[in-house]
């Protein structure tokens, strides 16, 4: 414990987790100030983000980038699926669905793009297990397909709600089987493909296995609970600042519910661990794709008010799609640049500057 008050006392950042409980309780006190509300969630997130991120790399020092990267995701998308949860019994499922395409195109343009630029930015080159990079690309362009088909075929052919429901529903057990085979394949049966590059990168001094991940639980919680007062409080604030609901769903949740990821792949990146980076921005991707979308569609039979299906909206797919296309793209080759980071932010802020300057009727 005392390597963890001494972490906090020497890193400034971690000085603003007094807006933590300033937050949670702002939103007792004051439900109604919801641009106060905003602005103390998003200062609460951030030390979160950094303290989760030192225990993430706690972690990974003990078992490899691989195991910590999928750790790292796992823990990251908790928060979207808590989000999901409480939308998902309100029976708001437009809000489920923008979170879910949301938190996929930002993690894999955004997270992705900026941890190349980043390490580049340090580093002339960078390189990294492009096995690993396959094959999360391969995942997340399988899970893909499944949500473009039911989203295309249903409007082509203007099927009854059942059969999109049944195939949404076949749909899912099938993605869920592909994700327990692709944990399988990385880390058993070969798990001799997906170690992590020696790339002798700086390392902190990590904190005890034990106390890495009490710290990982708790800050998990912490996040998952200041993101609800986020969350209910950005609808309004961001009606303040003239953001559109779409760019809200899209951009703002995503990149506020995906702090503490971010944290952690930039920290690796800056560090010359991209393998870390990477297996946290494709591997969080392709888990909220293939693992998080399907299990609310089979929630939505227990805790929603009418079952919820895979059918997206079109612009959703095509970004997706276009996400899915541009990360197969640049990890083709298992090595970076900050040049690289710079074209796939570029490709992010096209769709960015889309839903923000997008009409309100048609978002």
């Amino acid at each position: 414990m005392s390597a963890l008050i001494a972490e906090i006392r020497h890193n400034p950042l971690l000085w603003l987790l007094v807006f933590v409980p300033a937050a949670l309780l702002g939103e007792r006190v004051r439900p109604e100030a919801h641009t106060l509300l905003f602005a103390l969630s998003i200062l609460a997130i951030v030390p979160l983000a950094a303290l989760l991120s030192h225990a993430t790399e706690s972690v990974a020092a003990k078992t490899g980038d691989t195991i910590g990267g999928l750790l790292n995701a796992t823990l990251g998308n908790l928060t979207e699926l808590v989000i999901a949860l409480t939308a998902l019994g309100a029976g708001q499922y437009m809000l489920v669905k923008a979170s879910i395409a949301g938190v996929i195109v930002t993690n894999t343009l955004f997270m992705l793009g900026a941890s190349f630029l980043l390490g580049g930015l340090k580093s002339h080159t960078q390189d990294f297990n492009r096995s690993t990079a396959r094959l999360q690309a391969s995942l997340l362009f399988l899970a893909t397909i499944a949500l473009l088909v039911p989203s295309t075929v249903s409007a082509a052919e203007a099927g009854p709600v059942e059969f999109t429901q049944q195939l949404s529903l076949g749909l899912s057990g099938l993605l869920l089987v592909a994700y327990g085979l692709g944990m399988v394949f990385s880390l058993r049966s070969h798990k001799e493909l997906f170690a992590s590059v020696d790339h002798g990168g700086e390392h902190e001094t990590p904190l005890p296995m034990g106390l890495a991940l009490a710290t990982l639980a708790a800050v998990t919680v912490l996040v998952a609970m200041v993101s609800h007062v986020f969350v209910a409080s950005v609808q309004h604030a961001a009606e303040a600042f003239g953001m559109t609901p779409a760019f809200v769903g899209f951009i703002v949740v995503a990149l506020v519910g995906g702090a503490a990821e971010m944290a952690s792949a930039f920290s690796g990146a800056r560090k010359d661990r991209l393998d870390l980076s990477v297996g946290i921005a494709l591997g969080s991707s392709s888990q909220i794709a293939l693992f998080v979308a399907p299990m609310l569609v089979l929630l939505s039979y227990v805790i929603g008010p009418t079952p919820m299906d895979l059918r997206f909206w079109p612009g959703a797919v095509v970004m997706i799609l276009i996400a899915t296309l541009t990360a197969t793209l640049v990890t083709n080759s298992g090595r970076s640049a900050w040049f690289l980071g710079v074209l796939v932010l570029m490709v992010y802020l096209i769709f960015a500057m889309t839903l923000y300057l997008l009409p309100p009727g048609s978002s």
